[in-house]
């Protein structure tokens, strides 16, 4: 009875064993999508291409906000010690990225050496020049809560042109190169400093496709009453209603992470069982950071699908010989018809598709011979066959 059961030969063989899950993923990653990513210059356009350190680093902790809302307090009350390299004030003080990780002892690594040792996962970083490399640092120290995960402290928000201009590199792209790799990315808000600055809801904005790493913290708030709280707390989830385009209500934690006793203390109780429930889902991340990294891969190789399909369908629109300068614009300002006739020919979801004033934005500023030719040029058939693998 059932014998047709046995007649696949590709049921016979025996399964791949793997010690770990990351030991597969590499091996998935680099024997199906990396070639793939390489072929259609996915990395020229979107992320980099992945190494062993970004499978085998322990889960990351991303801290985001407007400078002097708690960020590098909150990484002492975690710990429950100093790190090397922080900075505390009411000023804007933190003016580095800091990764703050497990060491035998404590030390700082400076940027430029951080991003050539192949053990940790920041070598990409490297595109982004020296403005930012010398603001990037890695502080090291003995901590049972750094055995676990690691945490990203960030400079804070600044405000009007100097966003732009003083960080001498593209602050929204780099935290958007950590989003992507990061297991968690908390979002501080000053309960006296509700206000979202324009510099900060492009950051937010930045972190689309990663709200599920989102969690959202109201620092400080046993500075004002209770009364004033709940309207305070109110007053957030309004502004963040209009950022984050999510149907799901943002999970929002109330409290004052810092070591200092409550300036009013109506509402410890509050506060102490935010902090648990906050905490507990931090602790939760080395447990998930399998199920984590695979989810990452999947969105990764939908992304490079759809990057395939939009290459291939430009190379199709290119004229062979005659007219290519011509077409170059038109193809970039009607690369939204394309979009539309790729979800409809090829049943993809609108959600996989990347941003499409950004890929626009990218097409034009690198529009050199290099990757046009990549547009005109012959493909092999052997990679449609991948395509089809990924469907």
């Amino acid at each position: 009875m059932f014998s047709w059961l046995g007649t696949d030969d590709r049921r016979k063989k025996d399964p791949e064993v793997f010690q770990t899950v990351s030991d597969g993923l590499k091996k998935l990653y680099k024997t199906k999508l990396l070639p793939l990513e390489e072929h259609y210059k996915f990395h020229e356009f979107h992320s980099p291409a992945l190494e062993d350190a970004d499978f085998d680093n322990k889960p990351m902790v991303l801290l985001v906000g407007q400078y002097s809302t708690g960020k590098t307090s909150f990484i002492r009350y975690l710990l429950e010690q100093d790190f090397p390299g922080m900075r505390i004030g009411p000023e804007p003080t933190t003016d580095s990225f800091i990764a703050v990780m497990h060491g035998d002892t404590e030390g700082v690594i400076p940027g430029n050496a951080l991003v050539v040792d192949p053990k940790k996962p920041f070598r990409k970083l490297n595109s982004f020049g020296n403005a930012f490399l010398n603001r990037f640092v890695c502080a090291q120290l003995p901590n049972p809560v750094l055995e676990s995960i690691s945490v990203i402290d960030t400079p804070g928000i600044l405000s009007g042109e100097k966003q732009r201009i003083s960080r001498g590199y593209d602050f929204a792209a780099v935290l958007e190169w950590f989003a992507e790799r990061v297991d968690r990315i908390i979002l501080l808000f000053d309960a006296h400093k509700l206000d979202i600055s324009d510099e900060f809801s492009e950051v937010i904005k930045a972190l689309k496709n990663h709200e599920d790493k989102i969690r959202v913290v109201l620092n400080k708030a046993d500075q004002i009453e209770t009364q004033q709280l709940m309207r305070v707390y109110g007053a957030l989830m309004w502004s963040l209603g209009k950022i984050v385009n999510t149907p799901e209500v943002i999970r929002v934690y109330i409290g004052s992470f810092w070591s200092h006793p409550l300036l009013i203390p109506d509402n410890r109780k509050l506060f102490e069982a935010e902090e648990q429930d906050l905490f507990k889902d931090i602790q939760s991340l080395p447990r998930n950071a399998a199920l984590r990294k695979l989810n990452d891969l999947i969105k990764r190789a939908r992304l490079a699908k759809v990057h395939a399909y939009i290459i291939s369908s430009l190379k199709k629109e290119m004229p062979s010989v005659f007219g290519k300068e011509g077409k170059k614009k038109e193809l970039i300002n009607s690369l939204g018809e394309i979009y539309s006739r790729i979800e409809r020919e090829h049943q993809i979801s609108p959600g996989d598709f990347p941003n499409l004033k950004k890929m626009q934005t990218v097409w034009r500023r690198r529009e050199h011979v290099f990757l046009w030719s990549l547009v005109a040029g012959v493909f092999q058939p052997e990679m449609w066959v991948m395509l089809v693998c990924y469907d």
